[in-house]
């Protein structure tokens, strides 16, 4: 009767860290650091800070994209076979600023998902 009782704490605690461990499950996150204002005609630096805990060949940031005004601009791919360099990485590029810019960044753990996008606006003057 008490191994009954002990094997099926154990099956519960099991069931339960099973699915406890998604609760705290490592998306990937992104944050787009960029200046608030530019000159108009200027090239600015766009920097998208990414954070993923752990990057593996089974568990790992898979992509991240930039939009700007809208439309898709730049995207990363990654694969078990090309990894991010890191578990925090920074992928950058430049743009020149004709017009207000919103720019809108997202990367994916290809477990997990994503913890959403982020945004950051440069006014052009």
């Amino acid at each position: 009767m008490k191994t009954k009782r002990t094997i099926k704490t154990i099956l519960t605690l099991i069931v339960f860290l099973m699915f406890a461990a998604n609760g705290f499950a490592n998306k990937t996150s992104v944050k787009v650091i960029a200046p608030e204002k530019a000159e108009k005609g200027t090239e600015i630096t766009i920097k998208i800070e990414v954070s993923h805990i752990g990057n593996t060949k089974g568990h790992h940031t898979d992509w991240v994209w930039v939009k700007i005004n809208g439309e898709e601009y730049k995207r990363w791919e990654y694969s078990p076979e090309k990894l991010p360099e890191n578990q925090n990485f920074t992928v950058e590029f430049t743009i020149k600023a004709d017009k207000d810019l919103e720019i809108i960044a997202e990367g994916n753990c290809n477990k997990h998902g994503t913890k959403g996008e982020n945004k950051a606006t440069v006014k052009v003057e």
